[in-house]
């Protein structure tokens, strides 16, 4: 029979891994400050920081009008790029976005079952399996760049065009080798 994990913590005479919260602290010190505006200072200071605050605000935007057309972000990276690369293999796509090839397997044939890519031989590897849109998915995919670009303009509304082009050819320098 299992203890009763109450009754054991007030029958046992180990120490508490937690000191008993009190108002004014340890013996006697008076309570600390209550914090009225949170310092983000430092963190500002962060390219992590300021790129995942930046990224969040905008896939916070980007997943409901995504969903309209079912597709999660990966999906909608993975159908841009066979968009403007007809035949990529999946290997290509690995390696452009980062993604494990087991991971991408599931999305591949989801996307498959869901007409709206297909596989077709490559033109110079027999092994190989180029990636092509039906014309299901060239009419979502226009519809969802369109989405995405009309998203992208008004996450950087308070930005001017070159400090736009600017932002993006700096956030490139950070995570591109070449």
């Amino acid at each position: 029979m299992l203890a009763d994990p109450m009754t054991t913590r007030a029958n046992s005479k180990a120490p508490s891994a937690r000191p008993p919260r009190s108002a004014a602290g340890a013996a006697g010190d008076p309570p600390a400050p209550a914090v009225e505006a949170v310092d983000t200072s430092y963190l500002e200071t962060l390219l992590g920081y300021n790129a995942r605050r930046a990224a969040l605000a905008v896939i916070a935007e980007f997943l409901p009008r995504m969903a309209v057309y079912g597709l999660r972000p990966v999906d909608f990276s993975v159908l841009s790029l066979i968009t403007h690369n007809p035949g990529i293999t999946s290997r290509q796509l690995c390696a452009a976005l980062f993604i494990l090839p087991p991971n991408l397997v599931g999305m591949i044939n989801a996307l498959v079952k869901r007409g709206l890519i297909q596989r077709r031989p490559h033109p110079h590897d027999r092994r190989a399996l180029g990636l092509h849109l039906t014309a299901e998915g060239q009419a979502l995919m226009r519809k969802a760049e369109v989405t995405a670009s009309e998203l992208e303009a008004e996450a950087s509304r308070r930005l001017t065009p070159a400090e736009s082009r600017t932002l993006l050819r700096l956030l490139r320098k950070v995570y591109r080798t070449d």
